[in-house]
């Protein structure tokens, strides 16, 4: 319990930095490469991390086998955090020639979560919906990495001239490769197997149709954008852009469709779950004319110029949100409640967490992250944009909160606690898992 729960609490951590630093940015100007390291705080710091701590919990559960290794689990989360710390203050400082030194401990921590999931993973058979694409996002986090530390390199010390590329050719693949096949592949593999768990339906004939779509056209799509986009051959990435977009659209359908039949009552997550498919079809359709028009631009980089709130924000961010209000009461019960049950009274797991504040950080991010989003496409005034950029950390901060103080509340020895239990869990004499219940649908 304690390495997942390390793995939120750092993210958490950088989730407060990057949204700290984008209202700062928002009135001022801060030193360095502060929009780099802006990024890569809220992509890597916030996503990624609550990613490889996810993924290391819930793919033993979801495929049925034993997490390979504790001790790699563990030692992915400090030198993804470490070298993320020391690439993000590098680009601050604008000590450009130590961003390697971020950068080795970033491919070695991303190198290690791979390998150790990757081992995980390989021994269930057959791979379903959710397992295929989270192999395809093992092998997209796997290229990022070195890319990463090539781009990293090259600010100093030139890489790419003597290889006949140039730099935008790999920072184009490098950032396609990360914010679709490792980012966005393990949000869909992820929300489908979630979104039938929390509505309680299940996909009929046309979803299946749409689904069988979405696996044709999406990772593939993928991968022929971050070519075209990396050999600069534009008709190549032009064909990827399509697929990407056809199978992300057939998707988020399925996920609105699913959502449209739930079964049960509000709850965090299916709120939460509506801003994404409604953010992602949104997304499609401006990204579309976009990249038909320049798939292989900087400027369309993420879709339309205008739009790439609604990825980072209404896609990224209100997953990993809604789900971490579940995924972290949950760990925290079974840990601590779950034996107790018939013997005495117990919480259940909704009960762990503010539902007030749950719902006042819900309507504070949609509206402060829709102004986020919506205000460069409509034209919003600076005061009106600052304005939204203050009630989304208000709304993060909450939501951070809510987090904090039930892990305070009901985990083992508060945030603290489990920050050194989590640097203690390295006896692998029993995998992280292996003996938790079945949190997911039937297979």
């Amino acid at each position: 319990m304690a390495i997942p729960l390390g793995h939120f609490v750092l993210a958490l951590g950088f989730l407060v930095v990057g949204v700290g630093g984008g209202t700062v940015m928002a009135v001022t100007t801060l030193p360095g490469l502060s929009g780099l390291a802006h990024l890569h705080v809220l992509l890597v710091g916030w996503i990624a991390v609550t990613i490889l701590g996810a993924m290391t919990q819930f793919v033993p559960v979801w495929s049925g086998v034993t997490i390979h290794s504790r001790r790699l689990a563990l030692a992915q989360l400090w030198l993804v955090t470490g070298g993320l710390a020391g690439f993000a203050a590098a680009l601050l400082a604008g000590a450009l020639a130590w961003l390697p030194v971020g950068g080795v401990l970033m491919l070695a921590g991303i190198w290690t979560f791979v390998y150790n999931v990757g081992r995980t993973i390989a021994r269930a058979r057959p791979y379903d919906f959710t397992e295929r694409h989270f192999v395809f996002a093992l092998a997209c986090f796997g290229l990022v990495a070195p890319l990463g530390l090539l781009l990293a390199l090259d600010f100093t010390t030139p890489v790419f001239g003597s290889l006949g590329i140039s730099r935008f050719e790999v920072h184009l693949s490098h950032a396609t490769i990360a914010l679709y096949g490792a980012l966005l592949a393990t949000v869909v593999g992820a929300l489908f197997q979630l979104t039938q768990m929390f509505t309680q339906s299940e996909p009929d004939r046309f979803d299946e149709a749409l689904l069988r779509l979405e696996q044709l056209c999406f990772p593939g799509g993928i991968a022929l954008l971050a070519l075209g986009r990396g050999l600069t051959l534009e008709t190549l990435a032009r064909v990827g852009a399509v697929g990407l977009l056809l199978g992300l659209a057939a998707f988020a359908l399925v996920i609105a469709r699913l959502l449209a039949r739930a079964t049960v009552d509000r709850s965090p997550m299916l709120a939460r779950y509506r801003v994404v498919a409604a953010s992602m079809l949104a997304w499609v359709a401006l990204a579309g004319p976009t990249w038909w028009a320049n798939s292989i631009g900087y400027g369309s980089l993420f879709g339309h110029p205008d739009g790439r709130g609604l990825l980072l924000f209404g896609v990224f961010g209100f997953v990993v949100i809604g789900s971490l209000y579940h995924i972290v009461p949950f760990i925290i019960w079974i840990e601590r409640y779950s034996d107790r049950l018939g013997f005495e009274r117990v919480p259940m797991i909704d009960d762990l967490y503010d539902d007030r504040l749950e719902r006042a950080d819900f309507w504070a991010t949609v509206v402060g992250f829709g102004g986020l989003s919506a205000g460069p496409l409509i034209g919003l005034p600076t005061v009106a944009m600052t304005a939204s950029s203050v009630v989304a950390a208000v709304g993060v901060g909450l939501f951070v909160a809510n987090v904090l103080v039930t892990i305070h509340r009901h985990g083992p020895g508060g945030i603290a606690g489990v920050l050194a239990t989590a640097l203690e869990s390295t006896d692998d004499s029993h995998a992280a898992g292996a003996s938790d219940p079945d949190v997911a649908p039937d297979r």
